[in-house]
């Protein structure tokens, strides 16, 4: 009796090994179809991505552009008289303050002095010299 139920334990067990093997079996299959359908995916972007950087060579072709900026910009040959000297260029005016401007009108803008810490008074506060 012993030996009939080793017996059924040894086929029970040789049934779920083979199970577990079928199942490991179509497991793999599966992401080795799911990572041959990523990688021709991934080969079609690389694909859309040169041609539209051929598109984008083929529209940046300096004949081309030459061609469209002749028929759409109206310009004109570099004239001798536009190019100057970098002595000949005017310097720019200092930047106005109009606030501080309108604050010295009002007499505004006379220096504060704050105490740098406790020293008998509050922290903060002005103190008029």
């Amino acid at each position: 009796m012993l030996v009939r139920l080793l017996h059924v334990l040894a086929v029970l067990a040789l049934i779920g090994s083979a199970g577990y093997a079928y199942s490991i079996k179509y497991e793999s299959i599966f992401y080795a179809e799911k990572l041959s359908k990523l990688k021709a995916q991934i080969q079609r972007e690389k694909d859309a991505i040169a041609a539209s950087r051929a598109d984008w060579q083929f529209h940046v072709r300096p004949d081309r552009l030459t061609v469209l900026a002749g028929k759409y910009l109206d310009t004109q040959p570099l004239q001798i008289g536009q190019i100057v000297r970098f002595a000949d260029i005017p310097e720019r005016r200092a930047k106005v303050d109009e606030i501080g401007k309108k604050l010295e009108s009002l007499g505004l803008s006379m220096s504060t002095s704050t105490p740098s810490g406790p020293q008998g008074g509050r922290a903060g506060s002005t103190a008029t010299p």
